[in-house]
């Protein structure tokens, strides 16, 4: 019996029944990420000890006949931006190289009081700055169903170690898909809550009006079975919200479904777009009204998001000044030399090149032609949205234009790396929920999402939608 392949519920059931101990299960986790991780290269630190602690503590209630939570004993990895305290927190940089993170993230703190078990911190891009996850100062995380090729980023190792089944399921961080394009393009389930559903205490910021926590799993039942346990509202995170999430009249023969004509653009991969609309049919066929809808401002989402965000981020990353933490240059000769050499040594390239786009919009003469202009568009991307939820009840795309590409094949040409994004931006300008499933795969076996679209603190209706996908 492969104990790794196991759904949430089952490993639950499997534990209460006496069938494995939690212990055996973290134990066949980690003979796994032995046996696997250094071809994927899904983790950047193991926490053994912490999780086999954690795993006596779940056999100690169950052996006490003790009820235990759905969560008790269930080995999970996390994304290495998000702080497990005692536990290296690198994000993928050398700037954090050997930070060891004081205090436990809101949503470790949830998790933890349910019982988990925490195998490890996952790769990612450097301060989550990529989709491809070959931007990790760490070297790249591959995809499990092609070595040859990007897991997706920038949450690519907690992607890569769910569809290995190396963890049972991962939290990842999603500013503009980086939760949902590693699902898509690994084959697994990502969930991006509505902005403010999840703290974001605890996790390393990128674009503070963007970042959001979700997790990544094995089926659409994990997945709104680990919303249920972080979401809420946080009193350390001033833009967390009490999460009383609309309870879902849900009927099939009623929901309407609108496919923006926008998102099928040029470029997209044939077969993707094949497999889209064999999905979109499947709805059709058990009774659903789907109908086209326009997003005009779509094409601007992407340019948008590439304000706003560097924006954010180079006034989110002026923390690390080779100060207070992090790496630091030895030898200087005054303040401003020890500034300047640790940041020039501990970014990366991507960092480096995002921090002064970043500077350079929000700098005098150059933030109301830029930023401000791009708050002004984003108010409209979301008002786009507004209007089309009028006439639909949710909305259906491509996760990604086209499934994972080979490791190498962007790095050189940042625009091609950031026309990755190109249709997950919106949702995170927008606020919105947003769930990416497996549709199918194409070429040699390279797994495609579908992602479905739902209204503010509308995540049942998408649960509902996707479970529904599921069965057919």
């Amino acid at each position: 019996m492969d104990l790794t392949n196991f759904t949430i519920l089952d490993i639950h059931q499997g534990l209460i029944q006496k069938q494995f101990s939690a212990r055996e299960l973290t134990k066949e986790f980690f003979d796994k990420i032995k046996r696997e991780d250094n071809k994927i290269f899904a983790f950047l630190t193991l926490t053994e000890d912490l999780a086999f602690l954690q795993a006596k503590t779940v056999d100690s209630l169950i052996s006490k006949k003790k009820n235990i939570p759905l969560l008790a004993g269930i080995p999970i990895a996390v994304k290495d931006n998000i702080l497990v305290k005692d536990v290296k927190c690198t994000a993928a940089s050398k700037i954090l190289e050997n930070y060891i993170a004081p205090y436990d993230a809101t949503v470790i703190r949830k998790l933890k009081s349910q019982g988990v078990i925490i195998l490890g911190k996952t790769n990612l891009d450097e301060f989550a700055m990529g989709s491809s996850c070959e931007r990790s100062a760490f070297g790249p995380t591959k995809n499990p169903h092609d070595l040859n090729r990007v897991a997706g980023g920038s949450s690519g190792g907690s992607a890569a170690a769910v569809a290995a089944d190396m963890c049972a399921f991962a939290l990842g961080s999603d500013t503009c898909g980086s939760v949902r394009l590693p699902a898509s393009f690994c084959g697994v389930v990502g969930l991006k809550p509505t902005y403010g559903a999840v703290s974001r205490y605890g996790l390393i910021a990128l674009s503070s009006s963007l970042d959001q926590i979700g997790p990544i799993t094995k089926s659409v039942t994990d997945a709104k079975i680990v919303l249920d346990a972080i979401k809420g509202k946080d009193p350390l995170d001033s833009t967390s919200i009490e999460s009383k999430f609309l309870i879902s009249n849900f009927q099939s023969s009623k929901l309407r479904i609108g496919i923006p004509k926008e998102y099928f653009v040029k470029g997209m991969d044939p077969e993707v777009r094949g497999l889209i609309k064999e999905s979109i049919e499947k709805f059709r066929k058990v009774g659903m009204k789907v109908e086209e809808i326009s997003l005009p401002h779509t094409e601007y989402s992407l340019s948008v998001y590439y304000i706003i965000m560097p924006a954010e981020a180079s006034a989110n990353l002026a923390r690390y000044d080779g100060i207070k933490y992090g790496y630091s240059t030895k030898d200087e000769k005054n303040l401003m030399d020890v500034y300047l050499n640790s940041r020039e040594g501990g970014f990366g390239e991507e960092v480096r090149r995002r921090i002064m786009l970043g500077t350079y919009i929000l700098s005098a003469g150059y933030y109301d032609a830029y930023y401000l202009k791009a708050q002004k568009v984003r108010t409209l991307i979301k008002e786009d949205f507004e209007k089309a939820f009028k006439k639909v009840d949710v909305i259906l795309t491509p996760t990604s234009p086209v499934p994972a590409f080979k490791l190498g094949e962007r790095t050189k040409d940042p625009l091609a790396m950031y026309l990755s994004d190109v249709l997950m931006g919106a949702v995170n300008l927008a606020g919105l929920p947003a769930i990416s499933l497996p549709c199918g795969k194409v070429q040699n076996d390279l797994p495609v999402g579908l992602q479905i679209i739902g209204k503010p603190f509308q995540e049942e209706e998408i649960f509902q939608l996707a479970l529904l996908f599921e069965k057919l």
